[in-house]
């Protein structure tokens, strides 16, 4: 009886926050159809959601829509996913050899702290404008997933580890049962905004480089031809891949940890 009761009070809570989530959406689509009829020109200014929402359904047939899409997305997913793996190595090395921490903390350092123009311009000539936005968003998420991870596998319980010490278990079920479990939640923690700052850098560094057959590329010529509505619905685009994204990441690494639990 109990169980029914809290079953059916979480299920209130969760419809609860969901119309609030929806009510907000709804109350900040309002604002934007509104604020721009103040503006004069909004194809110049900043178009209303029904314009960009009109121009989105004119951009996804294109013929060059699916490919912007694909380039983008193959490069900052593969950026991230190399800040992701070489995160968790480094990771793991610092928090058992103080001398691995000690040589990657001033790179870490200077990612974290110089300005993302800073190295996109850098990269520029090293680097042809198609590669840079692996380079940038592997450079962003790489301290994050660094930090996280370190941090994480640095809080595991003592008094458990000097147990399975004493009994001296393997250090491969050390790290199984007692390490990646501890990790996990700053991991997860790390890869939500690794995810979104994947993104952010990326499509930047598109836009500053010009990379021919981008979503970058098309945000620079909205600009330059003052078409907001565009500019707008393919930031639209952006922002749906990013969450798509996100979503898939975090349910693999949900499944992937189940799978560790298993063995």
């Amino acid at each position: 009886m109990n169980d029914i009761k809290e079953n059916a009070k979480t299920k209130k809570i969760n419809i609860k926050n969901v119309s609030l989530r929806i009510a907000g959406a709804l109350a900040f689509l309002a604002v934007w159809q509104i604020f721009p009829l103040f503006m004069g020109d909004t194809s110049i200014l900043l178009a209303t959601p029904l314009q960009v929402a009109g121009r989105l359904f004119e951009l996804v047939p294109q013929a060059g829509f699916s490919g912007r899409v694909w380039f983008s997305f193959a490069r900052i997913a593969a950026g991230f996913g190399l800040a992701f793996a070489s995160g968790i190595l480094l990771a793991s090395l610092a928090a058992r050899y103080k001398i691995a921490e000690a040589l990657v903390r001033p790179y870490m350092t200077v990612a974290k702290t110089v300005p993302v123009a800073s190295f996109i311009v850098l990269a520029l000539i090293w680097l042809s404008s198609s590669s840079l936005s692996v380079f940038i968003s592997f450079l962003m998420v790489l301290p994050i997933i660094y930090t996280n991870v370190l941090q994480g596998i640095r809080s595991a319980d003592e008094k458990l580890l000097e147990t399975a010490r004493l009994f001296k278990v393997p250090l491969s079920r050390r790290v199984r049962y007692i390490h990646i479990p501890a990790a996990f939640p700053y991991l997860i923690s790390g890869s939500r905004v690794g995810l979104g700052m994947a993104w952010k850098a990326g499509v930047a560094a598109e836009v500053i480089s010009i990379a021919t057959g981008s979503i970058g590329e098309q945000l620079y010529f909205s600009k330059v031809y003052l078409d907001s509505a565009e500019l707008l619905a393919w930031t639209v685009v952006v922002v749906l891949l990013s969450l798509a994204f996100e979503k898939l990441t975090l349910f693999l690494l949900g499944l992937a940890f189940k799978g560790v639990k298993k063995l």
